[in-house]
C-alpha cells in the first residue's frame, strides 16, 4: 500500500482518536518536502555545482533550484546575489513517493543508521535530516560519484505541537532512535 493510501485509511484515523481531534483538517499531515545542499568553498567550482545539480535532480525527480546569498558576508568572501546552494522542494504525491523511499530504502543504506533521534523535531513537528555523504540513495551509483557531498532533507507538517509531529512521524514509519 503506498504512503498517502495508508495515511488516509490508517494514519488519519488513528491521529484523530489519539490526538483527540474532531475534524479530519485538523490532524496533522505532511505539507512539504524540501532538500538542501550549501556548495561551501566550493561555490566557485562548475564541476562540483553541476555534480550537485545532477545530483538533486537524480535523487527527487525535480530540477533544482539554486539559491542566492542575500547578503554579502567579508568573512566568507561572499557577495549578494551570488550563487550558494541548491535547493529542491517536493509536494503532493511526489512528496509520499520520496518520504517513503527515504524510509524504506535510504535509511536502511546509510553507514552506522541506529535511528533519528527524536530532537530532530522543531516545536511546530517539523523534522530536519542531515546525510553527510549522498551515497544512501539509491539513484546515486557509486562508481558515478566524483564528488561525495551531503544534504539536508526538511519535511514541513501542519502539526502544532512537538508531540503531534512526533506521533506524525512514528506513525508513518520514521525510525527514532529507542532511549
Amino acid at each position: 500500500m503506498r504512503l498517502s493510501e495508508k495515511y488516509k485509511k490508517e494514519i488519519l484515523p488513528k491521529l484523530k482518536e489519539k490526538l483527540g481531534y474532531k475534524n479530519n483538517l485538523e490532524v496533522p499531515r505532511l505539507e512539504k518536502v524540501v532538500l538542501n545542499v550549501g556548495f561551501g568553498r566550493s561555490y566557485k567550482e562548475k564541476a562540483f555545482i553541476d555534480n550537485i545539480v545532477d545530483t538533486l535532480e537524480k535523487i527527487s525527480g525535480q530540477k533544482p533550484v539554486l539559491t542566492k546569498a542575500k547578503k554579502s558576508i567579508s568573512a566568507f568572501k561572499i557577495r549578494e546575489g551570488l550563487i550558494i546552494g541548491a535547493a529542491v522542494t517536493l509536494r503532493g504525491q511526489r512528496m509520499y513517493d520520496f518520504i517513503e523511499k527515504l524510509i524504506n530504502i535510504t535509511f536502511p543504506r546509510v553507514r552506522d543508521f541506529r535511528g533519528i533521534s527524536d530532537k530532530h523535531i522543531d516545536r511546530l513537528g517539523n523534522i530536519t535530516i542531515g546525510f553527510k555523504e549522498n551515497l544512501a540513495f539509491p539513484e546515486v551509483k557509486v562508481e558515478n560519484v566524483d564528488l561525495v557531498h551531503g544534504l539536508e532533507i526538511c519535511i514541513a507538517t501542519t502539526a502544532n505541537t512537538r508531540e503531534d509531529g512526533l506521533e506524525l512521524f512514528k506513525l508513518l514509519g520514521f525510525p527514532f532512535k529507542k532511549d
